[in-house]
C-alpha cells in the first residue's frame, strides 16, 4: 500500500483525497517509480478543484510532474536504481501522476535528472520551469540575441515566469516582468528582472500596432496580454507563448507578423519529443543557479496539497511548490 490523492467521480460530482491505494491498482507501464518529489502547477490546481475538465478518466491520480527512484523495469533505456524525471505525456490527465508515493509509466516519457540538480530542486523547476527552458532556447533559436533589446517576461511571478526571468538573466539578457504584484517587485529584481511593469499595462485591448519595445517575449498568460506583447514587439522579434492563464482567446490582428516580420512560437511541454525535452533540461542545468531555487520552491507534504491548489487558482502561490510525497 501507499499513499496518493485519488481524483473520484460520483453523481455528486468530484470527489478528491489523500488515500491508500494498493500496487496491483497502478495503470499499465514498463518502469515502476519510488516517487520522492511532486509539485504543484496550474494544470493540477484545475484537476484538483475540478474547475476545468482536466481530468480525462477516474479514478486519477494528478500530479503532471515527478522525479524518483527507479524500482522495476522491462524498458532498455532504465535499471532499478536510475534516477527519473517527468513532465508531462498526459500523467495527471489520461495517467496516474506524481502526487502519489509509486508511479508506473512508460521508460519513453522520462529522462535522467541532470546531476547538477537534486530531486527536491527538480520539482523545483518541475514542468513550469522545464516549459521556460523550451521558451528561452525557442526564442535563442530563433535569432533573438542580447544586443538587440529587453526580453518581456509575462506573468513573472509564476513558475515559468521566475524561472524564464533567471534564465534570460544568466543568458545575457536585459529582463523586463509584467506581474500584478507591486509587492514582488524585490523577488523579481532578485531573479533578474531590470524593469516591473504592471500587467494593467498589458491585460486590457490595445492597438493592433504599438511602440517597439520587445525583442522577445516569453508569455505563459494568453488572451489581451499576449496580443499586446505581439504588438510592442520589435522589427524580427520573437514572442514564445506557452500559457493561457489570462484566457484561451488571441484578440489580436496579423498586423505584427506582416509588418514587423514578428514570430509567434508555440512551446507545447506536454508531448515534446526527447530531443527538445534534453536540450532544454541540459540549459536548466547549465543556466539556472541552483541557490534560485530556494527562491523560487517552497515545500509541503502530500497531505496538503489538495488546500494549496485551490490557493494556486487563486492566485495567492508565487513561484513554485515542491511536494514532498513521503511526508
Amino acid at each position: 500500500m501507499f499513499s496518493a490523492i485519488v481524483i473520484d467521480k460520483n453523481d455528486d460530482g468530484q470527489t478528491v483525497g489523500l488515500q491508500q491505494v494498493d500496487e496491483s491498482q497502478l495503470p499499465e507501464g514498463n518502469v515502476t517509480v519510488d516517487v520522492a518529489y511532486s509539485t504543484l502547477n496550474y494544470k493540477d490546481g484545475l484537476a484538483i478543484t475540478g474547475s476545468s475538465p482536466v481530468v480525462r478518466k477516474f479514478p486519477m491520480v494528478p500530479g503532471i510532474d515527478l522525479v524518483g527512484t527507479v524500482s522495476e523495469s522491462s524498458h532498455a533505456d532504465w535499471k532499478a536504481g536510475d534516477t527519473v524525471v517527468l513532465n508531462g505525456w498526459g500523467v495527471g490527465e489520461g495517467h496516474w501522476g506524481g502526487l502519489s508515493q509509486k508511479a508506473r509509466l512508460n521508460g519513453d516519457w522520462l529522462v535522467p535528472l541532470p546531476s547538477a540538480f537534486t530531486p527536491k530542486q527538480a520539482m523545483a523547476i518541475g514542468t513550469a520551469g522545464y516549459t521556460a527552458a523550451l521558451c528561452v532556447e525557442a526564442l535563442v533559436n530563433a535569432g533573438v540575441t542580447p544586443d538587440k533589446g529587453e526580453v518581456l517576461v509575462t506573468g513573472a511571478t509564476g513558475g515559468v515566469g521566475s524561472v524564464a526571468i533567471a534564465l534570460l538573466k544568466k543568458a545575457g539578457f536585459t529582463v523586463a516582468a509584467s506581474s500584478g504584484k507591486a509587492s514582488e517587485a524585490e523577488y523579481l529584481n532578485q531573479l533578474g528582472a531590470t524593469t516591473i511593469i504592471d500587467r494593467a499595462e498589458l491585460s486590457e485591448k490595445g492597438k493592433p500596432m504599438q511602440k517597439e519595445r520587445w525583442a522577445g517575449v516569453v508569455d505563459s498568460v494568453g488572451s489581451f496580454t499576449l496580443a499586446n506583447a505581439c504588438a510592442q514587439t520589435r522589427y524580427g522579434g520573437a514572442v514564445a507563448a506557452c500559457g493561457l492563464a489570462q484566457g484561451a482567446d488571441f484578440p489580436a490582428t496579423v498586423m505584427p507578423f506582416i509588418l514587423r516580420g514578428v514570430s509567434l512560437l508555440g512551446i507545447d511541454s506536454v508531448m515534446a519529443p526527447k530531443a527538445p525535452r534534453l536540450a532544454a533540461w541540459a540549459r536548466l542545468a547549465r543556466d539556472l543557479d541552483p541557490a534560485v531555487l530556494e527562491v523560487i520552491g517552497h515545500e509541503i507534504g502530500l497531505g496538503e496539497a489538495v488546500e494549496a491548489a485551490k490557493g494556486l487558482l487563486e492566485g495567492k502561490v508565487r513561484g513554485r511548490i515542491i511536494v514532498d510525497v513521503n511526508r
